[in-house]
């Protein structure tokens, strides 16, 4: 849970919003962050809905702080393809929930990044084929 206050300033980027959770939440958001970076080189650090967020031909993953957990966000159709690695974790549509001090490994984020890669360029170039197509 970021420490900001809704009268205070939006977050300016994902090193500002990690300034702003504890420190416990800090150190495994850095190791996702790594993580994800280390995936998705050519993916750009955003803010969106007050949360940090990677883009490469739309969203790819987010991630987020929260008083009780982090969460990490890869989007439905990655973890129904995923559901098995995921049974131990809290999830929801979309959604991963974790407790602060214990992260998905990073080899299971790695591949949920890597398939939304996968599903976000061939949502791409069937758009590309389309406008072609026209």
């Amino acid at each position: 849970m970021i420490k900001k206050s809704a009268a205070t300033a939006p977050i300016k980027d994902v090193d500002d919003y990690l300034a702003h959770v504890s420190p416990e939440a800090r150190a495994t958001l850095e190791k996702l962050r790594k993580t994800i970076k280390a995936a998705a080189p050519m993916a750009s650090e955003v803010i969106s809905y007050q949360m940090p967020m990677y883009k490469h031909h739309g969203m790819l993953v987010g991630f987020a702080a929260f008083k009780n957990h982090c969460s990490l966000f890869p989007g439905p159709a990655v973890m129904e393809r995923h559901q098995q690695e995921l049974k131990r974790y809290d999830t929801s549509k979309g959604t991963i929930r974790f407790p602060v001090d214990q992260p998905p490994p990073a080899a299971l984020v790695k591949k949920l990044v890597k398939a939304r890669i996968e599903e976000n360029e061939a949502r791409a170039a069937r758009r590309l084929r389309s406008a072609r197509g026209r």
